[in-house]
């Protein structure tokens, strides 16, 4: 068993963000932080990726998504202890099982899959593809975005996540997500 990709207890609310490239969960993660204000977990993934980009031009390999997911968990179980009543994660185990399914024919390393599906959140952020696509080093897949939202949202409902959709602008997606997590700390007092 894969140790390091348990996720330890914790008492705080644990948030998600979740969906597709170049649809705004790092800003809203950090905008979510600043008003709970509380920490939130930064993509590993992306500073996993870009130094491997920036070092060797070298993009993301199968054998790379275990030690992404290794520093997601840890970072995110340091981020726990720290938190103020509600953590949020700018990605989790879930969201690297659907990369892994999408960019390798379906598979996803047994390990990362047992521990996408017992590792748990509170509620997620799907975030929708009605944002405009930038162009980074890491993003590859602006003419599928529609059929990578299609494989978030199913990866949801298949485990059984407790999710609500975010549309609009930045301050729309936060007003709602405001008020989700306001009624869930409502229910945890």
């Amino acid at each position: 068993m894969e140790e390091k990709l348990k996720q330890e207890p914790s008492a705080c609310l644990k948030v998600v963000l979740f969906g597709p490239e170049s649809t705004g969960k790092s800003t809203l993660a950090a905008r979510l932080a600043a008003h709970f204000e509380t920490v939130w977990v930064e993509e590993y993934m992306r500073y996993y990726l870009q130094k491997k980009w920036g070092e060797k031009r070298g993009t993301c390999d199968p054998h790379d998504l275990m030690v992404i997911a290794r520093g997601q968990m840890k970072n995110e179980n340091n981020q726990a202890k720290t938190a103020n009543k509600v953590l949020f994660c700018d990605t989790d185990l879930l969201q690297l099982k659907v990369y892994s399914e999408a960019y390798y024919n379906g598979y996803c390393n047994p390990d990362l899959h047992k521990h996408a599906l017992k590792n748990w959140y509170d509620i997620y952020f799907l975030t929708n593809i009605d944002t405009p696509w930038i162009p980074d080093d890491l993003r590859d897949k602006p003419d599928d975005r529609e059929g990578m939202f299609k494989r978030f949202k199913s990866a949801l409902k298949l485990a059984k996540r407790p999710f609500i959709i975010l549309e609009g602008n930045e301050d729309q997606r936060f007003e709602t997500a405001v008020l989700a997590i306001n009624e869930l700390l409502k229910q945890q007092n």
